[in-house]
This record gives C-alpha cells, structure tokens and sequence, in this order.
C-alpha cells in the first residue's frame, strides 16, 4: 500500500492517491486531470475509485473528468445527492482497492453528506483517514457553510459536527494519521496549522476543538465563534460539484484562444469581458490595460479571483506573463472561472506596442511615504486582515481589508487623498486595481508594504482603536 498526498499551496487543498495490487484510488482530486492519468499509467495500476468527501465550495473537483477518462467508479458518502451517475455509499460500507479497503464514516456537521473515508491496510488494521473538511489539523470544518441546503441552523450544524467527531473519528486508535482536505490559508477552516499530516492521538492533545471532557454547548459556542463570512464563489463551486460542469480541456481552449490588440479591444467591447491581469505588482503598476484588474499569478491567486469576482459566469479576458497562459487557465477552473474569452497574444507588450491607451498606479517606495506623511492630516488605509492589524499597524491607520472592499469603496471621499499599504505589495495593487476601475484615482499606493514600512521611523502601534476598524 502506498499513500501520497498532493498538496496544492494556492488553494491549501490536498487531493490523496492511494494504490495496492495494481489498483488505484483518487480523493478529492483538483479539477485538472492530466497529471493524475500520467501518474496512473507510470505505476501500471488501475483506478478503481474516486472517492469525494463531501461538495466542496473552495474549489471544483476533477472527479467527473477523472471518471470519464478512466471509468472509475465517482463514491460519494450517505445523503449525497449527486446529479450524475455516482454511488452513494452506506455509513460503514467498504470499498476494496488492491489488498487493502476503505471505509466509509458519515461525518455529517461541515455539511450533511461529509464523510471520512478510513483505510484499513493488508491486515485489517486502522491505518488513516481522509477527513476531507471534517477534521483538519488544528481546528475542524466551519458549519456555516450548508445552512441553507440542510434546512439547519449553523449551530445546529455544528452540534452534529461535535457528535461526528466524538461519535466517529476520535474513539479510533491514536496511532491512526491523519489526513485533511486543507491546510493553512483555507477559507474552510478558521484556525487550520501548517502542517498537513497529523494523528489522532495528536489532534485529542492540541486541537482546540477535540479537547477531552468538552460539553457540546462549549464546542458549538467556540466552533461558531469568529467565523468570517465565506467567499461569494463558494455556492457556485458547491453546485458545479453537484450539478456537473464544462470538461477541463474545453475551458483550457477557451482561455488560450490567442488575440490580437485589435481583436482583444473587440472582444472587450462586445463581451464587456473583465480583463484580469496577472502579472506581479510591480509590472503591472508601471503599466496596464485601463479597467484591468490585478490579481498576480504568483500569490494566492485563485482565493483572490474568487473573493473579489464572486460571479464565476462572469467573462474574463487574460493578460499573463508570455508563457503562462495555461497556468493562468488552469489556476482559474480550479475554482469554476470557466467563462473566459481568450488571452492577450504577447502580453502588454502587444497591447503598448500597439500605441493603445495604458493606465499606471500612483507609487512610492516607504522611505518616500515617511518623509511625505503627516499622521494628524494624512489618511491611511490599511488592507491587510484584522490579525495583521492587530498585531501592529501604523499609528492611525484604518484597518480596511481587502476581502471587503466591496463594502467600504462606497465610503471613499474621491476628493480626499489617501495612502494605501498591504503587507508586502501583492494585495494592495489589488486594490489600486479595483479602486481605479471604478473611478478612484486620489491614493498613492506604498511599495514593499507594512514589511517595508516597518524600517521606517513612522510610528507604529498595536492598539487597536474601534473608530479605525471597519464597521
């Protein structure tokens, strides 16, 4: 038997292949499949299996592709209503790959059909689980995610999920691993560590929420407790899930559809196609497409697209770097941006070379802004999160995250100039991005962000004032 896990860091998301005796087995595979078909015919084994622990919101499965091209068998937990052709399983069935079986525990609580998919290795021993986002390491799954489709409230929700936990994962051995859907920097969790593989002997002993003799009304109180609101993309990733979607190669066609300065300016005009540039920040602010958005492909890129675009059926334009083109698309349909009309053929070169209208952001590096500011005049905005903040901030800044820019846009004075910092610049070019293609062009955005600032003399503080915090 041999376990891998692959884990991609954009999405903090691992996806499991697991083979013994020629067979194979897929959970939650990403929605590119490629690699996974490679792989199968390098080891000489077959899939038999596509297991999904539950309808994931953050992202979109490649479980259709996968069974199309291998005929494996789509293995969904009890209540799963899929709507095509999939098996859902009984609580405790068993599924047999090569010398070794799977088991099915229905972990209902993140949402109704999770499920944990425990393996039983060559001589019927409790060896791991795949707890998809039922148990992560460090925290558990937030369940506020499927109200709406359970007809329950999040507490309720949660104390379904404090009864799974108890009921189903931790009366098995300590020693048995313990493998999770995400990591770090998932929207699924709220206090998820860096590591991606753990025991369940380790999680009783550090994770807040298996804590021994916790009561169910404490569990559903902490569990509930600080919970952000999800990103607008989530549903429509949910229903691409369980509805079915576009096949991978198709949107791949779509996005690397190469045009012309000309042709890219047309598309624009008749498709009113958002243009998404990807390129890093400091590229982009020394020169861009008017309108575009920036949303570098070097960074969390696809969490981004899917916070701040929300409407995965929106049209989308690409200007990438010469050479990522199909990165960019790839990256996109992992979380359902499947409307896409093309790409800028040659990148902004193209574009200026063509003597068309470009657009710059208003820049300065930290030394420049701290002999600039005056703190008793001057605004700052401050678009890292609240716990960046927390942690300390430029004395009289406002804490205005990017993740709600669409709130606190409208409260923008166009009249009165203001300063805008991340953390280190991938965020607040973002931002610049947005605020000018709505029409905002009074701020100077810092360079090298809050690490840069913090060189800086500009007096800092990690007193947090209600009146600087957004509403």
């Amino acid at each position: 038997m041999q376990i891998e896990q692959i884990y991609t860091g954009c999405l903090a998301q691992g996806a499991y292949y697991i083979t013994s005796n020629g067979e194979a087995a897929i959970i939650d595979p990403l929605r590119e499949v490629q690699p996974y078909l490679e792989r199968l015919e390098r080891d000489n084994v077959t899939l038999k299996y596509i297991f999904e622990t539950h309808f994931h919101a953050d992202f979109v499965s490649g479980h259709l592709d996968l069974s199309r091209e291998t005929g494996a068998k789509i293995v969904y937990g009890p209540t799963a209503k899929p709507e095509f052709d999939a098996t859902v399983a009984l609580d405790n069935q068993r599924f047999e790959i090569g010398n070794i079986q799977l088991k099915v525990l229905h972990t209902p609580g993140h949402t109704m059909e999770s499920s944990t998919f425990l393996v039983l290795d060559e001589n019927g021993k409790e060896h791991a689980i795949f707890s998809g986002d039922t148990l992560f390491i460090g925290d558990v799954g937030r369940p506020d995610l499927a109200q709406k489709a359970a007809s329950m409230t999040q507490e309720q929700l949660a104390a379904t999920l404090f009864h799974s936990l108890r009921d189903k994962i931790m009366t098995l051995p300590d020693s048995v691993i313990v493998y999770p859907a995400h990591g770090a920097g998932s929207a699924c969790g709220k206090n998820m560590s860096k590591e991606t593989v753990s025991t369940i002997g380790n999680q009783k002993a550090t994770n807040y929420a298996l804590r021994a003799n916790m009561t169910e009304a404490e569990f559903v109180t902490e569990v509930t407790t600080g919970l952000l609101p999800p990103p607008a993309y989530f549903g429509m990733n949910v229903a691409m899930n369980k509805k079915g979607y576009n096949a991978f190669e198709n949107v791949l066609d779509l996005g690397m559809n190469p045009l012309s300065a000309n042709e890219f300016e047309a598309v624009v005009a008749d498709t009113g196609a958002l243009i998404l540039d990807t390129r890093n920040n400091t590229d982009f602010c020394k020169g861009f497409i008017p309108q575009a958005i920036n949303i570098g492909i070097d960074g969390d890129f696809a969490p981004w697209v899917g916070a701040l675009i929300a409407d995965v059926k929106q049209p989308i334009i690409l200007v990438t770097d010469v050479g990522r083109e199909a990165e960019t698309v790839t990256r996109l349909s992992r979380v359902g941006f499947d409307s896409l009309v093309g790409h800028l053929q040659g990148g902004f070169a193209t574009w200026k070379n063509a003597g068309k209208e470009t657009d710059t952001v208003a820049r300065m590096t930290a030394p420049e802004f701290e002999q600039k500011i005056a703190l008793e005049h001057d605004t700052i905005i401050d678009i890292r999160k609240e716990s960046e903040y927390a942690a300390e901030h430029i004395d009289q800044a406002y804490s205005k995250p990017l993740a709600y820019i669409n709130e606190w846009i409208k409260d923008i004075n166009p009249k009165e100039h203001f300063f805008l910092h991340c953390a280190g610049g991938y965020r607040s070019m973002i931002a610049a991005s947005i605020l000018q293609a709505r029409g905002y062009r009074n701020f100077t955005e810092i360079e090298g962000g809050f690490a840069a600032i913090a060189k800086t003399t500009i007096p800092k503080t990690d007193i947090v004032c209600q009146s600087k915090i957004l509403p």
